[in-house]
């Protein structure tokens, strides 16, 4: 199927969610099954996919912008995405269920991520013909490097560590939470939790 008919037919993607539960056919159980047919450009295989995944997918974005808005936008984009690249899909190196909902939140974090760029733009463009205090200078100053001291600390983390601590400590989520959207056992999220403040504590010098 060229690109031009799949985004013709992802046109329709809101009415999808409106359309009859369609029946599994013989030997198509799986989303691996399905995904390996809307990779040949199987619409019907799609709309069964959309089925199954829409609502787990719009969960695990609505974790991270909390907004449903934006998190009905996000969701259609990623729905969206996997329609256009079920074709990169590798069985051999995870689930279709962690390839949509990895790729779910990272869209949710790029959400956040942008609309933090909009409002530091918005906030130099307010501040551009203000000169604020020294005082004022040297504090903004002062955070600045403690921000990117604080990114060059995660950066150290392993994956795991840096994505754990991102959430709970900048997203809000509690590790319940956190282990839900990266889809590991609780006890790993608070191992890796409790190793990954360590090394942060201790790239930061903060003494216990």
């Amino acid at each position: 199927m060229t690109v031009a008919r799949r985004d013709d037919t992802m046109a329709g993607m809101a009415s999808l969610r409106r359309a009859p539960r369609l029946a599994a056919e013989p030997g198509v159980t799986t989303l691996e099954d399905l995904l390996g047919r809307v990779a040949r450009g199987d619409t019907p295989a799609f709309e069964l996919l959309f089925d199954r995944v829409a609502s787990s997918v719009f969960g695990v974005i609505r974790r991270v912008l909390r907004d449903p808005a934006q998190s009905e936008e996000v969701a259609q984009e990623v729905l969206l995405e996997v329609w256009r690249t079920a074709p990169r899909f590798d069985e051999e190196r995870g689930s279709a269920t962690t390839w949509i909902h990895t790729m779910a939140h990272r869209r949710a974090i790029d959400r956040v991520r942008a609309a933090q760029a909009a409002h530091d733009r918005e906030e130099k463009v307010a501040l551009r013909d203000h000169e604020p205090p020294f005082d004022v200078v040297a504090d903004r100053v002062e955070a600045r490097l403690e921000q990117e001291q604080v990114r060059r600390c995660l950066d150290g983390l392993t994956d795991l560590q840096r994505e754990s601590v991102t959430l709970a400590y900048y997203a809000g989520h509690t590790y319940r939470e956190v282990a839900e959207l990266l889809e590991v056992p609780l006890g790993t999220v608070k191992t890796r939790m409790r190793d990954g403040l360590i090394r942060m504590r201790d790239c930061l010098g903060v003494t216990a």
